[in-house]
């Protein structure tokens, strides 16, 4: 009776010792005597004490911060940036087999991969194309990484530092365009001020009342400024007839 009762104990042991439970995101990958026995999980599931044991892959997304690198880009110019990758595991057998550190690799991926794209474009690119240049990273990550069974969704560029000397060129040239920007704006506004002057001069030509009332608004805009200035009318027959004079005297003399 009692080596039935310590068999049946130490069954319980074993039956006790070998259960395992996994959650929805995790899998277990199975090895019998050092040989693959395949996936288990989620839930419960039961392995062969001593026989078995199994490596815990975690499925969910990893955030993972690629540590600052200085590389130079295309045209010769030290930059400093900061990358951020998400990746998960779709494979756990493949991450676990083929690769001994999973979550490493991926990181030394990505700085080789964030190095090498950035040499071959300029620093106006890295800085105003940085989602593309992000989306051209992430393809080369997924591809190397695709192998171990990891999947790379999305890489962001965090930060990009220039020289201090970039920077006021930079500063200088923005700048720079900022008043070339004035300058046409203010240029077009007198040629369209000028327009208008001409299509006013061609206006009065055809009508001189109308001369005669633009000076009497701006005696009344003159006026109502409080000033001291004094203004002469004469009828517009006056000047043309002063105008007339001097020409007649102009061709005597000729």
């Amino acid at each position: 009776m009692v080596i039935l009762l310590a068999a049946l104990a130490l069954l319980a042991f074993i039956i006790i010792s070998g259960l395992r439970v996994a959650n929805q995101f995790e899998r277990g990958v199975v090895f019998r005597l050092g040989k693959l026995r395949g996936t288990r999980g989620p839930g419960l599931y039961w392995l062969i004490p001593l026989l078995e044991w199994q490596v815990m892959v975690d499925l969910r997304t990893i955030t993972a911060s690629v540590q600052q690198q200085e590389t130079i880009t295309r045209d010769n110019v030290p930059v400093k940036i900061t990358a951020v990758v998400w990746y998960s595991t779709v494979d756990p057998v493949r991450a676990v087999i083929d690769v001994r550190d999973v979550d490493g690799a991926v990181i030394q991926v990505a700085l080789t991969s964030l190095r090498n794209i950035i040499g071959r474009h300029t620093l106006d690119d890295v800085l105003k194309e940085q989602e593309q240049l992000a989306g051209i990273m992430r393809q080369a990550i997924d591809a190397a990484t695709e192998p171990w069974g990891v999947k790379v969704t999305r890489v962001e560029m965090r930060n990009v530092e220039i020289p201090e000397s970039m920077q006021r060129a930079m500063a200088q040239e923005a700048e720079a365009l900022r008043e070339k920007r004035a300058r046409i704006i203010k240029a077009e506004a007198e040629l369209d001020a000028s327009v208008k002057l001409k299509e006013a001069a061609g206006l009065i030509m055809e009508n001189p009342a109308g001369l005669e009332l633009r000076r009497m608004q701006m005696i009344t805009e003159v006026g109502a400024e409080q000033n001291t200035t004094t203004i002469i009318m004469f009828p517009s027959e006056f000047v043309a007839a002063a105008r007339g004079i001097a020409d007649l005297a102009s061709a005597a003399r000729r």
